[in-house]
């Protein structure tokens, strides 16, 4: 090769290694390109994260614009070096996508690319270097809408109508050995209610032709929102009913969470903060709200509010424990929970967010109704109230038809539904696979669904001596809206993904602030109110995750976007009792149980299991008796062991992970069956020591039975008697509470050997209890054998003395009498009384 070629092959080389390290982002730059180098916001779909820089949106002021808000807004945030060099020239701008004009835009326009954002403000200088580890917090003031002149360092996003508009924050810099390039985005909602005054601001029209927006007579949204109090469970399994002994939890996490600044204080803190006539808003917004309590949360407050104990560790329900912290403060976060309740409206959610597919796979009867009915009457209990009754909130918000037919069997009427939950005609409601196009005529999400729908594939079993067909249940589907209870399940901490969000749509939204996240909540709830289209509803039912993270802020946040609503005449309150009374959809409707959920559910594999236990409750249940002296009834001692049951189906923290719920779920059925192995074995027969010796072959055997329970219990004994003997069956018999009784059983030997009896414990219904003793049997007497010499030497008597009487009226000495000397006997007689005086002297 020539000295020349080798100079255009190495030159051809270099120009290589230089594109690579361009595209890489860490060759010299031209310019100022806004190439995407590691750009990570909700919206770009990448699954790898920045590697120079972290930008996080921290706030918006206001967050929401009115017609009557100042022309500008805030936008702050912070932007965090997190690589490994330092990063030069360091500057953000904003960026503005078109109004969101789909439901499901919600959430897509935030998965956009950042070309989307087509309105593009000026670059703002943050930090000249940022070193490795090394933050800033920067403000923007943006103006709403373009004007001749604006403010040095003030850029604008050109809004001039109102709508849910997707904005982004964009940062751009120089890490070391690299261009200048975009390193990072955040993305959030900005709602704008109305458009701050201004003769060319238009309040009702559209951007553009592909930009729906609210006509001037549209009428307001009817609103109502949930409001979930609700918390995993906390009880140990495994531990009956006492009328003294303390709560067990398996840790104190509860009592951080109700007191000062926790989870549960700070959402009802923000509640109350509405309700009190000093908040300065609308009291009609009370209206809209309804508590949904977990029963299962107000019994272990209840517990909490006297002396209780903890596990040292989690894992070992049979280790140490040490003594509860939380005491005051379930007792105040209690009272607190009482008077908000006290004029409010109140459901009661299945106890422990139970899976009511689940449920109804057990099959049994009696756990459903405790898990069900028996939850608003403990709600009642706890909190004074009456809640509201006939109407099913499942934490998945979407059932099968199992499910949806146990609710109608236990007299529910209502089921609360995502709306992709339900479906119509031939197409598929769920949007999980919505790359297909829906069948004619189908109705879906998207489209819009009617607020309470008939559920017409729900039927229940003809009644006793009908025929078939089976009869349809009266149970109707009150549905909410996906996409806002996707947003509203986003805020806060640990925020799960619901079930009935898309697949399209889905992806880890931690990587997004809290700041933003809440953003695109405000943005979810205020999308209606300014969109109506024809085919859907001017409602809306706003329903969060059961256990939702939202901190007090946050919750003060969503409940000010309500309210906001209601001033600007863009909502009205719905009360949930009036949307339940809600005529249905004449339309009948099917239920469309979400892949998602079935995913999440309770594994089949403790079905069986489950069932087994609530058989052997209600086996025990039945034999024991309810004694006016007796300091704890049966239903109390038996109860908690039934709600343990519940506590293994339930759906609380799986989208965490099925591996750490399986577990639990695992260890809480094991301490159940320990349990109920212990309960029946507490009730047995005391064993005698050695043999048993009855006087006579008619003599009762005496026995003692002992019962270890705390309360009273019916018995019977069970006695495989050999063919040798005859035991009388005494019957039903009682036992009382920690204590002994002895019987005597009626038994007929004929057999003097040793006999082996074996003697057990059954219920009434011959249910075995404790452990069956072998009992051994010796009579004295000696059967038909002993009746037969009895009677020879009866008659031989009868026979001697009939002789010697015969022999005595006829005046004749009896033949036995012969060499019999009278004298003989009288000298005897004399000799001994001689002895006897001498022996005085």
């Amino acid at each position: 090769m020539t000295r020349a070629g080798s100079q255009r092959t190495l030159l051809s080389l270099v120009a290589v290694m230089l594109a690579v390290l361009t595209t890489l982002g860490l060759g010299p730059g031209i310019g100022t390109p806004i190439a995407a180098a590691e750009p990570t916001g909700s919206g770009n779909g990448q699954s790898s994260g920045p590697k120079f820089l972290k930008l996080s949106l921290d706030s918006v002021t206001p967050t929401a614009v009115t017609a009557t808000s100042d022309p500008y807004f805030v936008v702050s945030g912070t932007v965090t070096n997190i690589g490994d060099r330092p990063v030069d020239d360091v500057s953000v701008r904003i960026q503005r996508g078109a109004a969101v004009t789909s439901p499901s835009g919600l959430r897509s326009a935030l998965r956009l690319d950042q070309i989307n954002y087509d309105v593009n403000g000026e670059f703002q200088d943050v930090a000249e270097r940022l070193t490795p580890g090394q933050r800033k917090q920067f403000s923007l003031t943006v103006a709403l809408r373009a004007g001749t002149e604006l403010p040095s360092g003030i850029s604008s996003v050109d809004i001039t109508a109102p709508g849910v508009y997707p904005l982004l924050l964009n940062v751009n810099g120089q890490p070391a050995y690299g261009g200048q390039a975009r390193l990072d985005d955040a993305r959030f909602l900005l709602p704008v209610l109305g458009v701050p005054g201004g003769a060319d601001a238009k309040p009702a029209a559209a951007q553009s032709s592909s930009t729906a927006l609210p006509a001037a007579d549209a009428p307001p949204v009817a609103t109502t929102m949930l409001w979930p109090l609700a918390d995993r469970p906390r009880l140990v399994a495994g531990r009956p009913g006492s009328p003294d002994g303390p709560a067990l939890l398996t840790d104190d996490d509860l009592a951080a969470s109700l007191a000062q600044g926790g989870r549960l204080d700070q959402l009802l803190s923000a509640l109350e903060s509405t309700v009190k006539p000093d908040s300065g808003r609308d009291r009609t917004l009370i209206n809209a709200i309804c508590l949904a309590v977990d029963p299962d949360l107000l019994n272990t407050v209840s517990d909490m509010t006297r002396d209780y104990l903890v596990l040292a560790s989690p894992s070992d329900p049979e280790g140490p424990t040490r003594t509860g912290t939380g005491t005051h403060a379930a007792k105040a976060w209690l009272e607190r929970l009482k008077a908000l309740a006290h004029g409010m409206c109140v459901v009661a959610l299945p106890f422990a967010q139970v899976d009511p597919n689940a449920l109804a796979a057990v099959g049994d009867v009696t756990l459903a109704d405790r898990a069900l009915n028996a939850s608003a009457d403990r709600v009642d209990e706890l909190l004074s109230v009456k809640s509201l009754r006939g109407v099913a909130v499942p934490d998945a918000g979407t059932v099968d038809t199992e499910g949806a037919t146990l609710f109608a069997h236990h007299g529910y009427t209502s089921a609360v539904l995502a709306d992709s939950a339900v479906t119509t005609g031939e197409g598929r409601a769920n949007l999980t696979s919505t790359k297909a196009p829906a069948a004619p005529g189908a109705t879906t999400a998207e489209a819009g669904t009617p607020d309470v729908v008939n559920l017409a594939d729900v039927t229940l079993p003809p009644a006793a001596g009908a025929t078939p067909p089976p009869v349809p249940a009266d149970l109707r589907g009150v549905t909410f809206d996906i996409w806002a209870a996707t947003a509203l399940a986003a805020i806060g901490s640990n925020p799960p993904t619901p079930p009935f969000t898309p697949d399209k749509v889905r992806y880890d939204v931690t990587n997004d602030s809290r700041a933003a996240r809440l953003q695109d909540a405000l943005g979810a709830i205020a999308w209606t109110s300014l969109n109506p289209q024809p085919g859907r509803p001017r409602s809306a039912l706003l329903v969060p995750p059961q256990q939702w993270g939202a901190n007090r802020d946050e919750a003060s946040a969503v409940l000010g976007q309500l309210d906001l609503l209601l001033k600007n005449n863009l909502a009205t309150p719905r009360p949930f009792t009036e949307l339940l009374a809600q005529q249905p959809d004449p339309q009948p409707y099917g239920l469309d149980y979400l892949s998602a959920a079935a995913d999440e559910a309770v594994p089949a594999h403790f079905t069986e299991p489950v069932h087994q236990q609530a058989q052997r409750i209600t086996e025990l249940m039945s034999a024991l008796v309810d004694v006016p002296q007796q300091e704890l009834s049966p239903h109390d001692f038996l109860t908690p062991l039934r709600d343990d049951l519940i506590r293994v189906l339930t759906l609380s923290d799986r989208r965490a992970g099925a591996s750490a719920a399986d577990t639990n779920a695992q260890r809480r059925l094991d301490q159940t069956t320990k349990t109920m192995d212990n309960l029946f074995g507490s009730v047995t027969v005391l064993p005698p020591g050695g043999v048993y010796t009855l006087a006579s072959e008619q003599s009762p055997l005496l026995l003692v039975a002992r019962n270890d329970l705390p309360v009273a219990i019916r018995v019977r004994f069970k006695i495989d008697a050999p063919a040798e003997t005859n035991i009388t069956d005494i019957g039903e018999q009682q036992l009382p509470a920690k204590g002994n009784r002895s019987f005597q059983i009626p038994t007929e030997v004929s057999d003097s050997r040793n006999l082996v009896i074996p003697i057990g414990l059954t219920t009434p219904d011959g249910v075995p209890l404790g452990n069956a003793v072998s009992v051994s049997v010796r009579s004295n007497a000696y059967g038909q054998v002993l009746a037969i010499i009895t009677a020879c030497a009866c008659a031989l008597l009868l026979l001697l003395v009939g002789r010697r009487l015969w022999h005595r009226f006829r005046g004749q000495s009896d033949p036995a009498d012969e060499g019999f000397d009278p004298s003989t006997r009288q000298s005897r007689r004399a000799r001994k009384r001689e002895l006897k005086r001498q022996e005085a002297r």
